[in-house]
């Protein structure tokens, strides 16, 4: 921490102190490598945002506890994760990490003071009973946030691998080679090498040498993760496919209602009500994006191997075409996130949810149970 930067804390942390104010509000815009504040003392007017580094603000925080001042805070969730968060409590500060969502007005302007103001209001409201000013994130364990640092590692290995499979491809196709499937694996490049030019070669063996660690690194992870999955999953929900949910929800026990699971999935339709007029809109995508596409994707899933699963067979009888059926399969997603929570908190079971699980996998799971029970 600077020379200048230490004496303008210390004369802030003086003059917050002459106050005598009992409760002090910090709403706080974040960003990498510094944090805009706005203070607020008991019920007064904000006061002008101030920037300073997260260590400043610690600096600060810690002072004020130490006086004996209750200090609230807040800070919307983003890329700066949970670091200051953590660092926050500990040193005796009531902090709230809020959902992210659109803070300006009609003025039409967005700053970083603009952000933290409007954030210590809505503080000030929460901390007074209005538990509707903001949305409190729940903010997972450092455990948690590894065991889902995994998943979302293994999703980017998958992206990347895709990005040079692609740009393989297209630097084949400027040459007229029109190659289909992965050119850049073993028995493939072998067949392919003899056929291209010297300097094409060089250049594609580049590419393959960043191709084949990526490939071997995701398989890996792939496999790790599936490992995970218990063995009796009912047919077309893959062994990734629960893990990676399991790991981004980090626990199902969290959501009390069907309610807050609908709400997390960020699956719910936008209504748009005024008079005696009254519509539903776009889904709001409040949630979990990577949640939602994993149930997206497992929704046409189910529609091929689950047919008789209720949420889906409007899609498998073929009742919409076009945009109407992708709203179809929107709804059929919200009610599936429902269906696993109940799952996963042992509410119901398959069976009951008219969902199949293969045979072969129901045997070998009560020959295992009589084997312990023996």
């Amino acid at each position: 921490m600077s020379k200048t930067n230490q004496t303008n804390v210390t004369k802030l942390l003086s003059r917050l102190l002459e106050t005598k104010a009992e409760t002090i509000k910090l709403g706080m815009d974040l960003h990498a490598r510094d944090v805009v504040v706005c203070v607020q003392l008991d019920g007064a007017l904000p006061q002008r945002p101030q920037k300073m580094t997260p260590a400043d603000l610690l600096t600060l925080a810690r002072g004020l506890v130490a006086a004996g001042r209750k200090v609230y805070s807040c800070y919307e969730s983003g890329p700066c994760g949970y670091g200051l968060h953590r660092d926050l409590l500990a040193a005796g500060v009531t902090n709230y990490v809020v959902a992210a969502e659109v803070l300006g007005d009609a003025r039409q302007q967005k700053t970083d003071n603009l952000d933290a103001t409007a954030l210590t209001d809505r503080l000030d409201r929460y901390v007074r009973g209005n538990t509707a000013a903001f949305t409190v994130n729940t903010v997972p364990t450092p455990e948690q946030e590894q065991a889902r640092a995994r998943g979302r590692v293994r999703e980017q290995l998958k992206r990347s691998r895709h990005q040079w499979v692609a740009r393989g491809k297209s630097l084949l196709l400027t040459q007229g080679f029109h190659i289909t499937g992965d050119w850049w694996t073993e028995r493939r490049w072998t067949e392919l090498k003899p056929t291209l030019p010297a300097w094409l070669v060089t250049e594609l063996e580049i590419m393959r040498g960043v191709l084949l660690p990526i490939d071997t690194a995701e398989k890996a992870r792939r496999k790790t993760l599936e490992a995970a999955a218990p063995k009796n999953l009912p047919k077309a929900i893959g062994s990734l496919t629960w893990v990676l949910l399991a790991l981004e929800i980090c626990d199902w026990a969290r959501f009390k209602n069907r309610r807050q699971v609908s709400s997390y999935t960020g699956l719910c339709p936008g209504v748009q009500q005024s008079g005696g007029s009254k519509r539903d809109g776009c889904i709001n995508r409040y949630g979990n994006p990577r949640v939602r596409a994993l149930l997206i994707e497992l929704v046409w899933r189910l529609v091929r191997w689950q047919p008789d699963y209720p949420p889906v067979k409007g899609l498998v009888a073929g009742i919409a075409r076009g945009a109407a059926r992708r709203k179809c399969a929107v709804a059929a997603a919200r009610k599936l996130g429902v269906d696993l929570w109940r799952l996963a908190t042992k509410q119901t079971t398959p069976e009951k949810l008219k969902l199949i699980v293969p045979v072969e996998l129901v045997a070998a799971l009560d020959a295992k149970i009589k084997a312990q029970a023996a």
